[in-house]
């Protein structure tokens, strides 16, 4: 099965490349050149995000001038034609394995349309680390009540997330008017009405705790557990708002 990566960039100069060197260590690692394809969309950057990305050979940088986190992973899925497409964010680090893992999940359930995992935040505190695996640990036991008992619907963790390109279109795709808030758990409802939607630890990420760290743990996740409830219960996020935190 073949798998496009999808990475939305705004102003991401300063982590792009290191987005890129390990999507692409990952591909050669397993053996899967000829199997994906990586397509970076730059969001209405100001700086060098785009010229940075389409420096890496194989890389296809395509232009959103519609700032907004669903905007760019919209115009990142128009752009891909794989069955499988892997959306990720321009501050992670994909680690050696994270292939294998989505390969042998999908292949191992027909059923499956959505594959997600939580986060390795690798330059915060070990408090920090600490405070975030507990909250994962809530976020699990959500997982098994949305999914299995109530039937409502899954989790997601977005930057982090692989689903099937079919289901995806069969349930209409990326909703426009969502802006950053939700984005993921409206994939995790919509994808979970036709398939089903796995989230598992073996499929962890590394990223950047910038947002956490600027933010605070603590409200951070209070915001992602409101919203997620919120689109859930009620298909539409909370807040609209959100802070930016790259550079102007």
């Amino acid at each position: 099965m073949k798998l496009a990566f999808v990475i939305p960039a705004y102003n991401e100069e300063a982590l792009i490349g290191t987005c890129l060197e390990s999507v692409i260590a990952e591909v050669e690692r397993a053996g899967m050149r000829r199997d994906v394809e990586i397509v970076v969309v730059d969001n209405a950057s100001t700086d060098r995000t785009g010229v940075i990305a389409a420096s890496y050979p194989g890389v296809v940088v395509v232009d959103e001038p519609k700032k907004g986190l669903v905007n760019a992973r919209d115009a990142g899925f128009n752009a891909s034609s794989a069955e499988l497409v892997a959306n990720i964010d321009s501050d992670t680090i994909v680690p050696a394995g994270w292939l294998d893992v989505v390969m042998r999940e999908f292949e191992a359930d027909p059923k499956l349309v959505a594959l997600s995992g939580p986060y390795i935040y690798y330059d915060m505190s070990a408090w920090s680390r600490f405070l975030v695996g507990l909250f994962y640990g809530l976020t699990y036991l959500i997982y098994v009540l949305n999914r299995f008992i109530l039937r409502v619907g899954s989790v997601v963790q977005g930057g982090n997330f692989v689903f099937k390109r079919s289901a995806w279109t069969a349930v209409g795709g990326y909703d426009r008017s969502i802006q950053f808030h939700g984005e993921d758990t409206d994939v995790a409802v919509r994808l979970s009405k036709v398939g089903g939607v796995k989230w598992t630890f073996a499929l962890k990420m590394k990223t950047s705790g910038r947002r956490l760290e600027k933010e605070g743990v603590f409200k951070t996740a209070g915001t992602y557990t409101l919203n997620f409830f919120w689109v859930t219960f009620r298909g539409k996020p909370a807040t609209s708002d959100y802070t930016d935190i790259r550079p102007q």
